[in-house]
């Protein structure tokens, strides 16, 4: 039995949640830790999964811009590196992820909107949750920082005292 690497398994036990595939998830949480970066074959004998598997998970990663392939100079094999940047690891996630729930949601509710008449305002909130993440999303890893740092609730109290 391969022992993960600690973020390797847990990104792979959350693998849904992020909307990424668990052998993605594996080579991720492998990639972003490792001290060099791997190669694919590194990966398989890391992580324990099939060649196959490996191949596929990096190329949904390259596809999300989660991970880049890269060489070394002097070498026939191609490595893969993550951005070290835990902003911009996440915005990354969370752009997969609104752009695999949350706008087919909001479509969804919105096409559907005329068979019931709650649908709208169901669609309504689901299409304002949408353009929020997407404006959320567009943010650089920096500036997403400090927006998520803001305190909401000190936020609220202010607009009350006005």
């Amino acid at each position: 039995m391969t022992t993960l690497p600690p973020l390797a398994r847990i990104l792979s036990e959350n693998a849904a949640q992020l909307g990424l595939s668990r052998p993605a998830a594996l080579c991720l949480g492998a990639i972003w830790r490792a001290a060099q970066n791997p190669s694919a074959e590194d990966l398989v004998t890391m992580l324990g999964i099939s060649r196959s598997n490996v191949s596929t998970a990096l190329k949904e990663l390259r596809e999300i811009g989660l991970v880049q392939q890269a060489r070394s100079p002097g070498s026939r094999r191609d490595f893969y590196v993550a951005d070290a940047d835990p902003w911009a690891l996440l915005r990354k996630m969370m752009i997969e992820r609104q752009r695999k729930t949350f706008e087919p949601l909001a479509e969804a509710l919105t096409a559907a909107s005329g068979e019931d008449m709650r649908l709208p305002e169901l669609a309504g909130v689901a299409a304002q949750m949408n353009a929020w993440l997407r404006k959320l999303t567009a943010l650089d890893p920096e500036m997403l920082s400090k927006v998520t740092a803001a305190d909401p609730e000190k936020a609220l109290k202010k607009k009350k005292k006005s």
